[in-house]
């Protein structure tokens, strides 16, 4: 996720403090990214240094002076074209997993441990995923299913890849 045009998104609303920013992008996205306070203000600085956001008030406090951020015409252009522009799908066709799986099978170790273990480790995820679902409101629900729709997709492979394993090892070793 770009926490660049997700803060300019937050600031369309009106002009905010940091403390106020990372406050609502945490309401709104905390799943299992917190967003840190130095980062905020980092890429509030970016931003303003590119002329899509701009200092708008600056408040005296108990400790440092707060300063009020606002998004400009060019941060609202930024967003727009942020929000219209589809997201690269996540194709894995190397992954960590199908590493294991070959390097298990060329050392003559077997796979079948390797998968079975594995698929109760996404069978765990799924279970506490779904208990998160049952229990959260609806961004919590919209989340736990993007995650439980990609561990189904990985139980199939490892599905597909236990039925194959005798293939894949037998053409490994041609």
């Amino acid at each position: 996720m770009s926490i660049g045009n997700t803060l300019l998104g937050l600031l369309e609303a009106g002009p905010k403090h940091g403390y106020d920013l990372k406050q609502l992008y945490d309401k709104q996205f905390r799943q299992d990214r917190p967003l840190h306070y130095g980062q905020v203000y980092s890429t509030l600085n970016r931003l303003l240094k590119n002329g899509l956001v701009e200092e708008n008030g600056v408040e005296a406090g108990g400790g440092p002076d707060r300063k009020r951020y606002a998004i400009t015409d060019a941060g609202v252009t930024n967003v727009e074209e942020w929000l219209k522009s589809p997201e690269n799908p996540s194709v894995y066709l190397q992954n960590t997993l199908y590493t294991k799986v070959v390097l298990a099978l060329l050392s003559g170790r077997g796979a079948q441990d390797l998968l079975d273990a594995q698929r109760s480790s996404h069978l765990r995820a799924m279970r506490e995923l779904t208990a998160r679902k049952t229990d959260g409101d609806l961004a919590d629900q919209l989340i736990c299913d993007h995650a439980l729709f990609h561990l189904e997709a990985d139980l199939r492979w490892l599905e597909l890849t236990a039925a194959r394993l005798d293939d894949l090892a037998r053409q490994l070793t041609r």
